[in-house]
């Protein structure tokens, strides 16, 4: 059945873009030319195909897949892999191997991660709050950030309380001219 026709909306888990690709790339018959790391450039027609239906249609549902990817594995195959689905999505979410290793957790690298059009996502007040997380926390240590801002997070029920103790938290940063956030003061 056609779910998403029918107005359902289907969600996808694909462990992994890598691995699919990898997979198609043992069984199609060869091209002829070999990219990088020793992919057929054939073998990643069919994962962009399926990783290209997720949409929402018009008097219907829509498809969501979300996918992994491998990166830093030493293999030119899988960087060459993540480097072809790099940017095709609309969200991007790094994880941090150093961040588990320091148990903190959700892993996220929130430097490198992030939606493209988070404009169409949030009101002007978040997106404004966003910017604002943004700017203060930038050229931080990744791991502590990452912390200092679940810290902050958890000091609040919903996104409205987190939004007005944002705005006080960084009257505070500003109004002593720091260069970082102290986790102590204005998070946990």
């Amino acid at each position: 059945m056609r779910l998403v026709e029918m107005g359902k909306d289907v969600v996808i888990l694909l462990d992994s873009l890598t691995r699919l690709s990898r997979a198609y790339n043992l069984t199609i018959p060869p091209t002829g030319r070999t990219l990088s790391g020793g992919m057929d450039p054939g073998a990643l027609h069919k994962p962009k195909r399926f990783f290209g239906a997720a949409r929402k249609i018009e008097n219907g549902g829509s498809l969501t897949i979300i996918a992994t990817a491998l990166t830093e594995t030493g293999s030119r195959m899988d960087d060459m892999v993540y480097e072809e689905f790099k940017g095709t999505g609309n969200m991007e979410i790094h994880l941090d191997r150093k961040l588990s290793e320091r148990r903190i957790f959700p892993a996220i690298d929130i430097y490198k991660s992030g939606t493209r059009r988070e404009d169409l996502l949030l009101s002007a007040e978040e997106l404004e709050a966003v910017r604002t997380i943004r700017r203060v926390l930038a050229g931080g240590n990744p791991a502590d950030v990452t912390e200092h801002l679940i810290g902050m997070l958890e000091k609040t029920n919903n996104n409205e309380e987190f939004l007005q103790r944002l705005r006080d938290w960084v009257g505070i940063y500003e109004k002593d001219g720091c260069t970082t956030m102290s986790t102590s003061r204005y998070g946990k």
